[in-house]
């Protein structure tokens, strides 16, 4: 069973139809759309400031959610999948996001719709990404626009399956 564990005042608030691994970790002052799913080893660690996922979001394996004490908190919206390994902290991921595995999405970031951070990524403070825009690389760069091919088979597909995945642990 998922560690949910409420800290301070603050427990965390988690939708119907959410899945949460065994050993995934929901701490403090967290809010938790309709059909999302933490995975295995996830951690969404509300403790020094708040984080707020949205509808059909995926946080997969080893993954961590933070924010920033006293000055970032971190809001992922709705139909976003945050990759394997990834790190989101005290930022802003707007709808229909693809976080690809083992990024780093450092304080103060704002992540545009209809976005990819390929794998490995390491996006630095206060870095804007736009609208349909690509970032690759360490520090992150612009490497491309997003295609309306890619939207539909790589964000979308990618958030439809983890909904459909979770199904199969319920």
């Amino acid at each position: 069973m998922a560690l949910i564990k409420s800290l301070k005042d603050r427990s965390p608030k988690i939708s119907k139809n959410v899945y949460l691994s065994d050993t995934s970790v929901i701490i403090g002052d967290v809010s938790i759309g309709e059909k999302s799913s933490i995975w295995f080893n996830a951690v969404v660690r509300g403790d020094v400031n708040s984080i707020y996922i949205g509808k059909k979001v995926n946080i997969q394996d080893g993954a961590v959610i933070h924010g920033t004490y006293k000055k970032y908190h971190t809001i992922i919206k709705d139909r976003v999948s945050i990759g394997h390994n990834a790190i989101v902290h005290g930022s802003v991921i707007e709808s229909d996001v693809l976080i690809g595995m083992g990024c780093i999405i450092l304080d103060n970031c704002l992540i545009n719709s209809n976005s990819i951070i390929a794998a490995g990524a390491v996006l630095r403070e206060n870095t804007i990404v736009k609208e349909q825009e690509i970032y690759a690389g360490n520090p992150a760069v612009k490497v491309k626009e997003v295609t309306t091919h890619q939207v539909k088979e790589l964000i979308n597909k990618t958030t439809n399956n983890y909904v459909k995945y979770s199904s199969w642990f319920t």
